[in-house]
């Protein structure tokens, strides 16, 4: 399915905001999978397999309203030291994810991208997770941004090194380095920042997650758990970003 001018800007008039106050790029904390599954009575994962809905629900109402970027914190570095189960659970259903909904991100005109070290990761989620980034490469809508294996400590890190490689390598002079030659060494290079970070499950924390990008995002935390999220949570998380006045460390001129 092409998502076309003409039919973004009709999807657009459901959630009732202009066309200049939507954001670009959309970042979104996915937690409360473990709560959703505790409140009924089920497995934790029962609640990932939950999640995974909600992931494809979401990944195609944002194709719909013509998002330019959609970041999803789906496994982070800190996350290996929960139960080894657990952990194989996940796996198992980024696999599965990667498989089944190729069909999702080819109809949806999606191109996905890796966030996080792939180092660590199992083969099958990397043979996976590599024929998807093949399939959906040449895709012009929407890319999503999976973080797996994923630690904004640990991706800054790297950015360090690289830089400091290319100064040790005579390639590149300290002086030379600057913000956007740093934004250009991390993971998210060539994509916009995001306007609008979304953390479910009534956190109240960043979780390492996207540091240096997140500058100048608005932030809008729900008590929805991951597993419920869906386009009318979607909408709302916008229509509260559109209400913003967005400073970037300036005088908002409107209250003066």
């Amino acid at each position: 399915m092409l998502h076309t001018a003409e039919k973004i800007a009709e999807n657009r008039k459901i959630v009732g905001i202009p066309d200049e106050r939507f954001p670009r790029s959309v970042a979104i904390i996915m937690d409360g999978n473990g709560r959703w599954a505790r409140q009924r009575n089920l497995p934790r994962p029962f609640g990932h397999q939950a999640g995974a809905k909600a992931v494809r629900r979401t990944v195609t109402e944002a194709a719909r309203l013509g998002l330019e970027v959609l970041t999803l914190y789906s496994f982070s570095v800190e996350n290996w030291s929960r139960p080894a189960d657990e952990v194989n659970t996940l796996m198992h259903l980024y696999a599965e994810y990667l498989v089944h909904e190729r069909p999702t991100i080819m109809e949806n005109n999606v191109r996905l991208r890796h966030l996080g070290r792939r180092e660590g990761l199992p083969e099958i989620v990397l043979k996976e997770l590599d024929e998807t980034l093949r399939i959906s490469e040449n895709n012009t809508g929407m890319t999503l941004c999976l973080a797996i294996n994923y630690g904004s400590r640990l991706e800054i890190t790297d950015a360090v090194r690289r830089l400091a490689r290319q100064v040790a390598d005579g390639k590149l002079s300290p002086e030379d380095i600057d913000e956007p030659r740093i934004s250009d060494a991390l993971d998210t290079a060539g994509l916009p920042d995001p306007d609008l970070l979304i953390r479910t499950s009534g956190e109240m924390r960043i979780s390492n997650y996207l540091l240096w990008q997140i500058s100048y995002a608005e932030f809008h935390v729900t008590d929805i758990h991951w597993p419920d999220f869906g386009a009318e949570a979607l909408h709302e998380a916008i229509r509260a970003y559109a209400g913003r006045h967005r400073r970037f460390g300036g005088v908002d001129e409107s209250n003066t």
